[in-house]
């Protein structure tokens, strides 16, 4: 599979866009632990407010991304008004996930330099005011599309901070995670993701390291495990999980989820589902 195929795979994505249109004033959105935010400018000029020290001034189409957003505001002037499309996206059905992991607090990018963008946005102003039967659907689809085209983008141009992405960013470091990520059953050595990433062990060690903040024997192990969150999330009985994620028994899959996120993985889900579904956030000041 290509770098982001098994990810997107593993992790699937789920968008929704819940407002495609003019907006004035300030616009509150509170903190959300269980979904990034996207908010797409189609015309401004917007400032966000409240991503760190950050007051950022927005005069062009541009694209938002916050993967851990804290709460923000939109603030557009009263008498021109803003064109803005808000969502909410969610991989792998949590907050915590190898793709959101590895980015910034805030992904920021203008609409221009993003291929593609332009005519989705376009597409998704066509959809918000058709009226059509299918309009969330189309809009929730596109808003994906756009999502898989931003992480495109920030792989390409080393926009991360370590983490899966940042390694997906490094050609040969690369090689290792897409082998590790299409078949994590399988017992690799670091002589075997060495070889594969035509580097000596020591070597591949410590760049692995350095680039993506983890060992190559913990990023398999934290890798076996979000997966079996994952998996846990759809259903599947957790027996069956062990053996796909590389654990010779439910036990020692217990055992292992235990000990990295401190509960089992029944607990684990059941606090999860408590979490309900993609929602919309609450946008009142």
């Amino acid at each position: 599979m290509d770098k982001l195929t098994a990810l997107l795979t593993r992790f699937s994505m789920s968008a929704g866009v819940f407002y495609a249109g003019e907006i004035c004033g300030a616009h509150v959105f509170h903190e959300d632990v269980a979904q990034g935010h996207i908010h797409l400018i189609k015309r401004g000029p917007v400032r966000l407010i409240g991503v760190g020290e950050q007051d950022v001034q927005i005069a062009e189409p541009t694209v938002m991304f916050l993967p851990r957003p804290d709460k923000h505001r939109l603030v557009a002037d009263d008498t021109v008004g803003a064109h803005v499309v808000c969502g909410t996206v969610r991989l792998g059905g949590g907050a915590r996930n190898p793709i959101t992991d590895s980015l910034p607090t805030l992904v920021l990018i203008k609409l221009v330099d993003l291929p593609g963008a332009a005519a989705l946005l376009d597409l998704i102003f066509e959809e918000a005011f058709s009226g059509q039967c299918g309009r969330q659907a189309a809009l929730d689809r596109l808003c994906e599309v756009l999502m898989i085209r931003l992480l495109r983008y920030c792989i390409d141009r080393g926009l991360t901070q370590g983490g899966t992405l940042a390694g997906l960013a490094d050609r040969r470091i690369a090689k290792a995670l897409i082998a590790i990520h299409d078949d994590a059953a399988r017992q690799w050595q670091l002589a075997d993701l060495a070889a594969l990433a035509g580097m000596s062990r020591a070597r591949f060690a410590v760049q692995f390291r350095e680039i993506t903040g983890e060992t190559p024997v913990d990023y398999l192990a934290s890798w076996r495990l979000m997966s079996a969150q994952t998996l846990l999330k759809r259903g599947v009985p957790i027996k069956h999980i062990a053996g796909d994620v590389g654990y010779g028994s439910a036990s020692a899959l217990t055992r292992a989820f235990v000990r990295k996120f401190g509960c089992s993985p029944r607990e684990w889900l059941k606090l999860e589902q408590g979490a309900g579904p993609l929602s919309k956030p609450d946008t009142r000041g």
